[in-house]
């Protein structure tokens, strides 16, 4: 029996379907990177005790140190050295 359905995989239409192309690569711009973690930093050095809810709290320990993986080596590890240590201090008050 010859089926006169055609071929949803013909060799032209996939190579349309899966081409080659590059995946996007997102790079985050460093300056609006920078301008965040110093405004999280600004508010946990102006509390007096921690001022996030426990899961943003969570959340902020995560992402604090992740974010400053788009800045220089050197000013990353004293942001999270910054952060890490008002965590300290938020906690013990």
């Amino acid at each position: 029996m010859i089926s006169l359905q055609r071929d949803l995989f013909q060799d032209e239409e996939r190579a349309e379907l899966f081409h080659d192309a590059p995946t996007p690569v997102y790079r985050p711009d460093p300056d609006q990177v920078r301008t965040e973690l110093q405004r999280i930093l600004a508010e946990a050095r102006a509390a007096k005790t921690l001022p996030w809810e426990p899961r943003k709290t969570a959340l902020y320990q995560t992402i604090f140190p992740q974010m400053t993986n788009c800045l220089p080596e050197d000013e990353g590890a004293q942001l999270r050295f910054e952060f890490e240590a008002e965590l300290v201090r938020l906690r013990a008050a």
